[in-house]
């Protein structure tokens, strides 16, 4: 990959593919390409092959998406499956017909069971059933590693690949009906603040632990994979099955969703109380990647967690 390479960013208005955009800039990529979902609905195969005709991208990524928070994800279901298994195969596909270079394609690791072993590694992909709420979503996400994975074993394309765990970062989504629960603690407590609020509500017990990766870290990782690292380095070629070639891209750390709360209070400077109400769901009770394949492979995280906060407080301060 040259500085002049043509790289179209799927998704570049996002928190992942600005993100990915920044990272690229910053490295002196000169050559990228993108398109608003008006100028280009990725829903529509005919406008993508057209698209993919006449600018013949070098290299892929394939950070569009339809996403979410719990209640998102439970509440369309159908939208969710739909189209993110629609924009997956025209993107995917056409890359294919175009004779891309090289693909990234961008899960989530809700796509692991809701029982996986923690620290949940690659392999435990469709070892038993999926967390309900995230289903469709999850299942259109396992799709495209699967399909990455078979046009790599047939027509020998280099597809990778990748899913990131939570996700936090500028360009985050603070919608509090559609956001994840990182940026919807931050917006509700700046919101408190602001109001002279006593009390914020949060769900639940507070008792999860989640895994939260900054975003431009994210990014990071992405072009690090894309700069250097090729299918043939997702899996053992001694192998007589080759699956399970998705990369995990998170911390190997965790929190609870508590210490969360009381660490973006100190950073908000919010004076009020917590109140977590336990009569609502907690969801399940730990979910944190083994990123050791990632590391691996070259690459570890850099960002703390509380550096990442404070960091993205400051860019919603000036952009809300």
């Amino acid at each position: 990959m040259t500085k002049t390479s043509k790289i179209y960013i799927a998704g570049h208005r996002g928190l992942v593919g600005s993100a990915i955009v920044k990272n690229l800039e910053s490295k002196g990529y000169t050559n990228l390409v993108y398109r608003t979902h008006k100028e280009l609905d990725l829903l529509d195969s005919n406008t993508v092959a057209e698209f993919f005709k006449q600018e013949k991208p070098e290299y892929v990524i394939l950070a569009a998406a339809k996403v979410g928070g719990i209640v998102a994800n439970n509440t369309y279901r159908a939208d969710f499956i739909y189209e993110n298994l629609q924009i997956q195969n025209n993107v995917i596909h056409q890359s294919y017909l175009n004779k891309v270079t090289k693909l990234l394609f961008l899960g989530s690791t809700c796509i692991y069971p809701k029982n996986a072993p923690q620290p949940m590694r690659e392999d435990s992909l469709l070892t038993s059933e999926l967390e309900y709420t995230n289903e469709p979503y999850a299942i259109a996400k396992i799709a495209g590693i699967k399909m990455c994975e078979s046009y790599n074993i047939q027509y020998g394309t280099n597809f990778i690949s990748v899913m990131p765990t939570n996700l936090y970062g500028p360009n985050d989504n603070f919608d509090l009906e559609t956001s994840h629960v990182l940026p919807a603690l931050l917006r509700k407590m700046h919101e408190a603040k602001l109001n002279n609020t006593s009390q914020v509500e949060i769900w639940g017990s507070g008792k999860p632990r989640r895994e939260f990766l900054y975003s431009e870290d994210m990014a990071d990782a992405c072009v690090f994979i894309l700069e250097s690292r090729n299918f043939k380095d997702t899996y053992d070629e001694k192998s007589k099955e080759i699956r399970n070639t998705h990369i995990n891209i998170g911390t190997g750390v965790d929190i609870s969703i508590k210490e969360l709360a009381l660490t973006i209070k100190k950073i908000v400077d919010y004076k009020g109380e917590l109140y977590f109400n336990d009569t609502k769901p907690d969801g399940t009770m730990v979910k944190l990647t083994d990123p050791s394949k990632l590391h691996s492979l070259g690459w570890k995280h850099t960002t703390e967690l509380e550096e990442g906060i404070s960091t993205m407080y400051e860019w919603y301060l000036q952009n809300s």
